[in-house]
């Protein structure tokens, strides 16, 4: 069977695509800071490991009980939700850590043994905020804008050796915990004088009926990894759909 190894799993999306995974008879191995288990079902063809995306010592541990991996999934990221000015510089060098330099030590570490094999798949999880700019968003953005250029410029190299490369970009999903997070945090970090017009933004987004759940980006990254000739820009969600739809981007 064919075996995927994901990252960030300990909640939202990638819980999703490790079920919709192993419901489709593949080898999971899904894994997270401290992994309990919990959300995730009883399979003999899951297997749970710890891995901390920023620590090299923890990627190849992790790599090295892994076995042979045919599709890495790098999903796990960090969110900042804040204006430029309220925002801490140094929580924003750990953002980029996570969501960049993570998923480039990760892309890294699989590539030898892909590369030896000809074959492979790297899905990035980014993020649709780098098609329509958001307010609060610029630091958070600029680490996805800075995820989709590194995906697109490692895929030719990637492909010279039989291995693809794509991204998933989901809308919001401020039902996920990573969305509950960043709106809990917006009225303690956003300076005073930005509030009144922030908060009420973020209202107008949770308001809307345009959602993206966790089902609709594991059902992309399935795309991704099993559809060669899937795009390298894959949409998550009915928002991410419409922004894709005004960027000319193609939906489907």
């Amino acid at each position: 069977m064919p075996r995927i190894l994901i990252t960030g799993c300990s909640s939202g999306f990638g819980q999703a695509i490790a079920r919709l995974f192993l419901d489709q008879g593949w080898d999971v191995i899904a894994t997270m800071r401290s992994p309990s288990g919990e959300g995730l079902p009883e399979s003999g063809r899951l297997q749970l490991l710890p891995l901390n995306v920023t620590d090299p010592e923890s990627i190849a541990a992790a790599i090295g009980a892994a076995g042979q991996i045919d599709a890495l999934v790098n999903n796990a990221g960090v969110g900042m939700l804040n204006v430029l000015e309220g925002a801490d510089i140094a929580r924003a060098r750990e953002l980029f850590e996570t969501n960049v330099l993570g998923a480039m030590a990760m892309t890294r570490a699989v590539m030898p043994a892909m590369r030896e094999r000809r074959s492979g798949i790297i899905v990035n999880v980014s993020s649709s905020v780098t098609l329509r700019p958001l307010p609060a968003l610029s630091i958070y953005s600029a680490s996805k804008a800075a995820l989709n250029a590194f995906t697109e410029s490692f895929a030719l190299e990637a492909a010279e050796f039989g291995i693809r490369a794509r991204l998933v970009l989901p809308g919001s999903a401020p039902s996920t915990s990573f969305g509950r997070n960043a709106v809990a945090r917006m009225g303690m970090d956003v300076p005073e004088a930005y509030r009144p017009f922030v908060q009420a933004y973020f209202q107008s987004l949770q308001s809307s009926t345009e959602k993206t759940g966790a089902h609709d980006v594991a059902q992309a990254v399935w795309r991704a990894v099993t559809d060669e000739t899937a795009p390298m820009k894959l949409p998550a969600g009915a928002d991410a759909k419409t922004w894709f739809s005004d960027a000319g981007l193609a939906t489907a």
